[in-house]
């Protein structure tokens, strides 16, 4: 007798999950992630400075607020927004996959690419751009001219290029996502059949938050093999002064313009606080998951059933 079909199932979206992926990333964004945010996207674009030299840079920008430049209104509304674009497309992409008769870990990795592509087109584009603009534009304070404020800045940019202006290095954002999430989820699912047989576990037991987190800190870790495309992301968003910068900045041009100006080392500067960044949301993800997890069902009343 033949085995009926497996009955592809869609999941639901549910309000609790959007609340959920969104409180973690606005506590993730407001408590380390931003400073190494700051420090990430300094070292990228001031290339010739080291870890210290960047930390000084911004430092010197203001203090302890230095390192939380473009959080208010940028970050946040990165933060706020992109778990929700990310799980509704990566639910859609993820159950079309499926229906073509995708594996679950091909469909899985397919959902979260279109998922981190979405994410850039949708929110991540100007709010990366945005932020961008707020850590290396310069500061004309010195020259007793008034300082641009956010949205004046923001105003500014969009009276002059208008959308094209605050998307600027949208298509560098997306490469990054696509391949970021890609690799996330590959290889936090190698680390994750690693620990389970390192340690004797079943594939259908669970792991513990310890494990959980190890094998999502060897996943984001190894995402950072394209820290060349997040270098040219932030060099093409950069308002920084240079005349030898390609005047219409393309993902190719400009990458061609950092290596001849500071060799295959620029294209990996800031990656050591990227993994950092990474590790981060990774504890804010998993370790913290279990207690917002809680704290999100009192409040909706709705049973959480995102993973984290």
């Amino acid at each position: 007798m033949a085995e009926a079909p497996q009955t592809i199932e869609k999941k639901p979206i549910k309000f609790s999950n959007l609340l959920l992926g969104s409180g973690l990333n606005m506590f993730e964004v407001s408590t380390l992630g931003q400073p190494l945010e700051v420090v990430k996207t300094t070292m990228a674009a001031n290339r010739g400075d080291g870890m210290a030299g960047s930390i000084s840079r911004v430092w010197g920008r203001g203090g302890v607020f230095g390192f939380y430049q473009g959080l208010i209104p940028w970050a946040w509304i990165e933060a706020s927004t992109k778990g929700a674009v990310l799980l509704f497309v990566a639910s859609e992409a993820e159950y079309y996959a499926k229906t073509f008769g995708a594996s679950n870990f091909v469909a899985g990795i397919s959902g979260g690419m279109m998922g981190g592509l979405a994410q850039a087109y949708a929110t991540m584009g100007f709010c990366t751009c945005m932020k961008t603009v707020e850590i290396t534009k310069h500061k004309a304070a010195a020259s007793g001219v008034k300082v641009p404020g956010t949205i004046e800045t923001f105003m500014g940019i969009y009276r002059a290029e208008g959308i094209a202006g605050i998307n600027k290095g949208v298509n560098a954002v997306a490469i990054r996502q696509v391949t970021n999430w890609g690799t996330r989820f590959g290889m936090s699912r190698v680390a994750e059949n690693g620990i389970k047989s390192f340690t004797g576990k079943s594939e259908n037991q669970g792991l513990s938050v310890g494990e959980k987190i190890l094998a999502s800190t060897i996943g984001g870790a190894s995402s950072a093999w394209n820290q060349p495309i997040e270098v040219i992301r932030v060099e093409m968003q950069s308002k920084k002064d240079d005349p030898n910068r390609p005047k219409k900045m393309t993902v190719a041009n400009t990458a061609k313009y950092i290596y001849q100006s500071n060799g295959l080392k620029g294209l990996y500067r800031g990656v050591t606080p990227r993994i950092g960044l990474g590790m981060w949301q990774t504890v804010c993800m998993v370790a913290l998951g279990d207690i917002a997890k809680e704290a999100v069902e009192k409040v909706t009343g709705d049973k959480v059933t995102a993973k984290h």
